[in-house]
């Protein structure tokens, strides 16, 4: 459907249909091209919306450009979650999105907060757009209460110079379609929820509120000073529970769930242990 440079905006408010790359321009941006949105002195360089494509991180990885561009794709045919697992979601009912991030200020270990600034950014817009009370659960999934609402998964370039992260959230996905996760996390979506949201100014939000978390932690990867690890223990709900974690080999670890450390890594301390695990990958179930 075309790419919608940066300053780029339409007046009017969003038609049925297919979402508008216009359109979310123009909610970003009041209209203004105002620093601090999608234009001048902003971190977005471009909307594209796509009718259709294998998978959006897949894409942006391949075709490089400049930090700031933004795919969405109204349909992924291999889209793919965490651990390669595929992502399924409506046609016109969900937001599927990558944004591509060049963070050379960021040291390689700390890195691994990306995903997790974005899984703050996705959950605040719901908050504030749809009203549904978000929350996260570590590392890249947002969930309302026990149920998935989105999923986040990002992905470093070979040359390690860019990082493409990748969001799936359920918009307008009514309950009988609602995909079945491989790891038993039952499903959900706004309509669900009650929230009747329209997809432009919902991503316009997110983008506006990844674009502070992103320009914060660029400008000081500390995820302590900068402020994003207060706002991610803040808003998630894996923090204080009792959880299994199905690692790599079949192990498991079950233990309350801490804190999060410097690097991002999940704190559990095992059944009896006198010091908490760091865990850097692995499946996490809530128990209680």
């Amino acid at each position: 459907m075309g790419t919608v440079p940066a300053g780029a905006a339409a007046a009017g408010a969003a038609a049925p249909g297919p979402l508008r790359a216009d359109v979310v321009l123009d909610a970003v941006t009041g209209g203004s091209g105002r620093p601090g949105g999608i234009g001048a002195g902003g971190l977005w360089t471009a909307v594209e919306v796509v009718a259709s494509t294998g998978s959006t991180n897949a894409d942006l990885l391949a075709s490089g450009g400049p930090e700031g561009r933004v795919l969405v794709a109204e349909e992924q045919t291999a889209g793919r979650g965490r651990a390669g697992r595929a992502w399924v979601s409506v046609p016109g009912a969900s937001l599927t999105f990558s944004v591509l991030l060049r963070p050379a200020s960021v040291p390689p270990a700390l890195r691994g907060w990306l995903p997790l600034l974005t899984g703050v950014a996705v959950a605040a817009a719901v908050r504030s757009v749809a009203g549904v009370a978000a929350v996260l659960k570590w590392p890249n999934d947002v969930l309302v209460g026990d149920r998935k609402l989105a999923g986040i998964l990002a992905e470093q370039s070979p040359a390690g110079d860019a990082v493409v992260v990748g969001v799936g959230l359920n918009v307008a996905t009514p309950e009988d379609a609602l995909p079945v996760s491989p790891n038993g996390l039952p499903a959900t979506s706004l309509l669900v929820e009650g929230a009747e949201v329209a997809r432009e100014p919902l991503l316009a939000e997110i983008l506006r509120c990844l674009e502070r978390e992103y320009l914060a932690f660029r400008a000081d990867p500390d995820p302590a000073r900068s402020g994003l690890l207060a706002e991610y223990t803040a808003a998630c709900a894996t923090l204080g529970r009792t959880v299994r974690v199905e690692l790599p080999a079949g192990r498991l670890l079950v233990g309350p769930a801490e804190g999060i450390d410097r690097g991002g890594r999940l704190l559990v301390r095992p059944v009896g242990a006198a010091s908490a695990t760091p865990v850097s990958a692995g499946d996490i179930v809530h128990l209680r």
